[in-house]
């Protein structure tokens, strides 16, 4: 693929700038269509927000509390989509919302069940009102104190990052050109048209000249820093939003039924989520000025959780119990500026500007699928090309595999698992699990020959989750991992130093 773009005979239907959900699911929309489309990442494909989601692939019941029927209707029939063309990382989750005043089960019973009325065929499981024993039969660990019961309902969930490096593979494999760790620094005008880009490998600092009939900026909370390359006094439209989410021992939620809390002192929506054997709880909504590569959660936002996680579990979560903890920016489009950021909508902004840039902003993960498709389409516009329709309702992504849990430990992996386990074959010592976890070496090997890892944070923190589950592990597997990958890189043992001394420095910060 370097290859491909340092050809300068080259000449791209679309650069998308930006390797997120939106970013990849754009470059899938275009690759499967047909079309030749490049993609570029300045970090990592999903280092951003798409991996510091609740993992839920959801309508989003918040939504409905809010009056807006329609992006839930698309919501929900995207998360039942996906779920057929990515069975092995997509699967449903019950949640409970337990009630303890007389008018919340009515209340919420009455709300979830317009909630499946607007899933329909794409229902994933018809949500009933518990009595208080059924509800602690599922949440052991429910707050009894004046509990009444609870409702329960179903919606999705996925793991993140894992899905966005499965579309980028998708994309590959359609005839797309996908590259992490290059950044954009220049727009290309020709007669004040947006014709390219100049980017910049971070890893080589050689620069590449790219021409293309439209550029897509698909950057997310950075969206603003591309628009003004286009245009210096555009108007910025970014409102970010910081959500939080702290990660506990499963003995704080043992089972696999998650908490749904409708309505905290803030006004959102708080979830305690089984998630890879741990317990994730999110998320908060606090508005930022200044958006950052690694966003830092802040004192108030943790304090809040752990307070709000204590109201509802018998067991109360302290400062130590937190394994690992983590920020996202929601790249949140607003033109009305005194709203509050938990009101501002999660639908999504496509706007061209007087160059013919095109910039897909806003949204939700659930829906990345349909915000790609609308901006191909008017991408062909611009790019004044001849249309050909969507096929990706109906396209399988890569690893598609119904039974993935017989993979065991490797069945987030679909199909791939088979792959791994070959390597282990042929190299038996890369079956011996890395330090204090499940995960082998040939995961190692796997995701540095097939899923473009460059370093032991892409690794530890994407390919693989450890930093988001347990950060102290995450460090303490490091060295192997820099090991494993520096042999295949064909590294040496500086870099492996540096690569252990830049991941623990990140680590820290998933760190109380």
């Amino acid at each position: 693929m370097l290859a491909r773009i340092a050809d300068a005979g080259e000449k791209w239907d679309f650069i998308v700038i930006g390797g997120g959900a939106t970013g990849v699911g754009v470059a899938l929309e275009a690759a499967s269509r047909g079309y030749r489309i490049a993609l570029l990442e300045q970090n990592d494909f999903a280092s951003g927000t798409s991996s510091r989601s609740t993992k839920l692939i959801h309508g989003g019941v918040r939504y409905l509390q809010q009056g807006n029927v329609s992006l839930v209707l698309e919501a929900l029939k995207e998360r039942g989509i996906l779920r057929r063309n990515a069975p092995h990382l997509v699967h449903d989750l019950p949640f409970i919302v337990p009630t303890y005043d007389w008018w919340e089960g009515p209340f919420y019973g009455i709300g979830l069940k317009l909630y499946d009325l607007l899933a329909g065929k794409e229902g994933f499981g018809p949500s009933e009102i518990l009595s208080k024993e059924e509800t602690v039969e599922k949440i052991p660990t429910v707050e009894t104190h004046e509990l009444r019961g609870g409702v329960i309902y179903y919606d999705g969930q996925f793991d993140d990052s894992r899905l966005v490096v499965n579309l980028a593979q998708t994309a590959v494999e359609q005839g797309g050109t996908l590259l992490n760790y290059m950044e954009v620094v220049k727009l290309i005008k020709k007669n004040d048209l947006v014709g390219g880009v100049i980017v910049r490998d971070l890893e080589s600092g050689r620069e590449y000249e790219l021409k293309s009939r439209a550029v897509i900026n698909a950057t997310g909370v950075f969206s603003d820093r591309i628009r003004q390359m286009d245009d210096p006094v555009t108007p910025p439209f970014m409102r970010p939003s910081q959500g939080v989410h702290i990660v506990l021992d499963r003995s704080f939620l043992p089972g696999e039924t998650a908490i749904m809390v409708p309505h905290t002192d803030d006004g959102r929506v708080l979830f305690a989520i089984p998630w890879h054997h741990r317990v994730l709880v999110g998320t908060t909504d606090t508005p930022v000025e200044d958006v950052s590569m690694a966003p830092l959660p802040m004192d108030h936002e943790i304090e809040f959780l752990l307070e709000h996680t204590a109201r509802y579990l018998t067991k109360d979560p302290e400062p130590g119990d937190v394994l690992s903890m983590f920020a996202g920016l929601r790249p949140l489009v607003s033109g009305q500026q005194h709203l509050e950021t938990a009101r501002i909508s999660r639908e999504h902004t496509l706007s061209i500007s007087r160059a013919g840039l095109i910039t897909i902003a806003g949204g939700k993960w659930t829906t990345y699928r349909k915000m790609a498709e609308e901006t191909v389409d008017q991408a062909i516009v611009v790019a004044r090309l001849n249309h050909q329709p969507s096929v990706s309702e109906t396209l399988q992504i890569h690893g598609y595999h119904h039974h993935a849990h017989q993979f065991e430990n490797l069945k987030d992996y679909g199909t791939d698992a088979l792959e791994i386990r070959k390597l282990v074959k042929n190299e038996p010592g890369w079956g011996a699990p890395l330090p204090g976890g499940s995960i082998v070496g040939a995961e190692v090997i796997w995701a540095v020959k097939a899923e473009m890892a460059r370093t032991v944070e892409d690794f530890l923190a994407r390919r693989r989750r450890v930093l988001f589950l347990d950060a102290r592990a995450a460090m303490n597997m490091a060295p192997a991992v820099a090991e494993l990958m520096a042999a295949e890189l064909k590294k040496g043992i500086h870099w492996q130093k540096t690569q252990i001394e830049s991941f623990r420095k990140t680590a820290y910060n998933y760190l109380l």
